[in-house]
């Protein structure tokens, strides 16, 4: 490792390394008196070198699962600029392809020149493209809130919905075009669901480095057929660099909400045949940026915030879009399908007539498909339900062209006279009714669900009626402030931020609130980048210091900042269990008694909370009551809404003559 400056590396990262836990990590700090020491970070967020801990890992044999790969990323993150890591993993995808190539992307530092080599190096031992996809995937993970990426199975959703819509002749080869296309999701789900000759991929984005891992990863995607690919760093809309030309598919997930997208200087732009884009609907632009781009036949695919379809400043656009049957379909999709994660976003699907026999006449209606409920929906850790979602929006699509073909009951074909109305709102849950009646499948998921709930409560209750919780002798207790002063855990306030921004879209830690405690449960902010904050990181014990939230949990998943009234309890895991720690300090009596005041209001002065005084060995068997405990209290909670929703639901359906029982007897 030939690097001027110690790399730092974190406790998580020398997990991954390993392929242990981080727990692992931190037993082998407090028992190695060898273990590398701290160069960096704080208390709360330690960071080490990374030769360092490499070379303390390999002569202690821990490094039985790790390959070169895993020490690579740390050096390509610490060059410190996302660009300039961006660009050195797409300099190492060119040597990897050509090992003679001396031309190296512009403005690349001479230590990011040097890593790219190592990294094209190891990239032809270990495998090219598995290493190129490695690193790419890392940066995409470490820079997810600052960039908007589709994920894999929605771009194959798109390529796929597209190539089977399209009537243009594709005789000589697919052209497909991406004209804000990022690291090249959709047009290599395009090059990966046409199986015929001569694809040409074209693509546009205006990062310079996001163009070039596109163009990288297109080059791998391709690898073995004769395609042609061609990325150009530019703003479609401000200068678009494929004027004039016709593409057999277009396909995009547009920047979201940009105000400033050029609506003074593009007022008179040809492209614009249904109407000024507002400047408040930048994504109307866009569909006619693509549309104005397809020869005779061809179809698009874009992916929408659901506002567009309703909102009062598009509704001429739509109207014309709809009238000359351009806009062809529109799928509503669960949430959690792509950033943002919380909203339901739409497909709208655009085809341009064809030329010839094939035109017939115009169309007179437009198919609406309801897809919110095909899928459970999802978030950003875990998606929906990719498969049951593609084949119920194909399934649909597929009917596109066949009036005479009866649809999912989660699709509608809608008149144009019933759309063309003052509103022109194409919101396909307006017009199919599925978000407010479920299907017959889905209540008998919901009755099998409820049922293996109420199974899994019964055995809960059974084993906690078991505990034997009367007649147990008082116990000595101390506060936590007690067992600060005794090193057994740390404790970190949170802060008031000095600046946030709204979750999606953007770069920043997770921040988490009180007021968000008491609403949904999660971050629903993000703290500015480089603002001071209280971090608690996964395993640390989370507490709510005010009454009316007063609560108690180890916290899973990646770190996320704390705002004022919340605290991070770091435990030494020799001396006390975190899932008996939280189950003692989240008793109620516990918030009551440490409350400065009556009201709910309040604040709990977490210092004063009480924790029973127990060997390591024995708060396993309390740590294990509590988790049950918890996992009682949620299916209880999850046993009735799923209750509630099926009385609703089942009694509608009754009411409506829906009883076949009824008439069968």
């Amino acid at each position: 490792m030939t690097t001027s400056h110690p790399v730092p590396v974190s406790l998580a990262e020398i997990a991954r390394i390993a392929g242990v836990g981080r727990a692992a990590v931190s037993n082998w700090r407090r028992r190695h008196d060898s273990f590398p020491a701290r160069i960096g970070g704080s208390d709360v967020s330690p960071q080490f070198s990374l030769s360092e801990v490499e070379q303390w890992l390999r002569d202690n044999g821990k490094l039985a699962n790790a390959g070169g790969r895993e020490f690579l990323w740390p050096r390509f993150e610490a060059l410190g600029s996302r660009d300039e890591s961006g660009l050195a993993i797409a300099e190492a995808a060119r040597r990897m392809r050509a090992p003679r190539a001396r031309a190296t992307a512009a403005g690349l530092s001479a230590e990011a020149r040097e890593l790219a080599g190592e990294a094209a190096r190891l990239g032809r031992s270990e495998g090219p493209r598995e290493t190129f996809e490695f690193l790419l995937q890392r940066w995409l993970d470490t820079h997810v809130r600052q960039l908007s990426t589709t994920p894999p199975q929605l771009a194959a959703l798109m390529a796929r919905i597209a190539l089977g819509t399209r009537i243009t002749d594709g005789g000589g080869g697919l052209t497909v075009l991406d004209p804000a296309c990022g690291t090249g999701h959709l047009l290599t789900a395009a090059a990966h669901a046409y199986d015929g000759p001569d694809p040409v991929l074209l693509g546009c984005e205006r990062e310079p480095a996001l163009a070039d891992l596109a163009r990288a990863r297109l080059t791998f995607a391709t690898e073995g057929r004769e395609a042609r690919t061609e990325i150009v760093t530019a703003d479609a809309l401000r200068t678009d660099p494929f004027a004039g030309l016709r593409a057999d598919i277009a396909l995009c997930n547009p920047p979201f909400n940009e105000r400033d997208w050029g609506y003074e200087e593009l007022a008179t732009d040809q492209r614009w045949t249904h109407g000024l884009p507002p400047r408040t609907e930048p994504e109307l632009a866009w569909v006619q940026h693509l549309t104005a781009h397809l020869r005779p036949g061809g179809s698009a695919v874009i992916v929408l915030p659901p506002a567009v379809a309703s909102r009062k400043a598009g509704r001429r656009i739509r109207g014309s879009l709809l009238r000359t049957g351009l806009l062809k379909a529109v799928v509503a999709l669960p949430p959690g399908c792509a950033q943002p994660h919380s909203v339901s976003l739409q497909l709208w699907v655009l085809r341009t007539a064809p030329e010839g026999p094939a035109a017939g006449p115009g169309a007179q209606d437009a198919l609406l498909i309801d897809a919110t409920r095909a899928g459970r929906p999802g978030t950003r850790e875990q998606g929906p339900d990719w498969e049951a979602l593609t084949a119920s929006v194909l399934s649909a699509v597929a009917r596109l062209d066949s009036p005479e073909r009866e649809l999912p009951e989660d699709a509608v074909r809608v008149s144009l006279l019933d759309l063309l109305d003052d509103e022109v709102d194409v919101t396909p849950g307006r017009y199919t009714g599925s978000g407010g009646e479920p299907s017959g499948v889905e209540l008998s998921a919901s009755w099998q669900e409820l049922t293996g709930t109420l199974g899994e409560l019964a055995g809960l209750a059974t084993h906690l009626s078991k505990l034997g919780l009367t007649g147990s002798e008082p116990r000595t207790t101390a506060t936590v402030g007690d067992l600060v002063k005794a090193g057994a855990l740390t404790l970190h306030a949170g802060q008031q931020p000095a600046d946030t921004a709204p979750l999606a879209g953007t770069s920043g830690t997770p921040l988490l609130t009180v007021p968000d405690l008491l609403m949904e449960g999660t971050p629903g902010r993000l703290l500015a980048p480089g603002a001071a904050h209280t971090s608690a990181e996964e395993g640390d014990v989370i507490v709510a210091g005010v009454v009316r939230a007063f609560r108690a949990w180890v916290h899973q998943g990646p770190p996320v900042a704390l705002g004022p009234q919340l605290y991070a309890l770091r435990v030494d895991p020799e001396m006390l269990d975190a899932h008996f720690l939280a189950g003692c300090l989240r008793a109620p009596a516990n918030g009551r008694q440490a409350g400065t005041h009556a009201s709910s209001s309040s604040r709990v002065d977490i210092r004063r909370l009480q924790v029973l005084q127990l060997p390591l060995g024995e708060q396993a068997a309390y740590a294990d009551a509590f988790r049950r405990l918890t996992d009682f209290e949620q299916l209880l909670r999850r046993a009735g809404e799923l209750g509630g929703g099926l009385v609703n639901d089942a009694g509608d359906r009754i009411a409506a003559g829906g009883l076949t029982t009824a008439r069968n007897g």
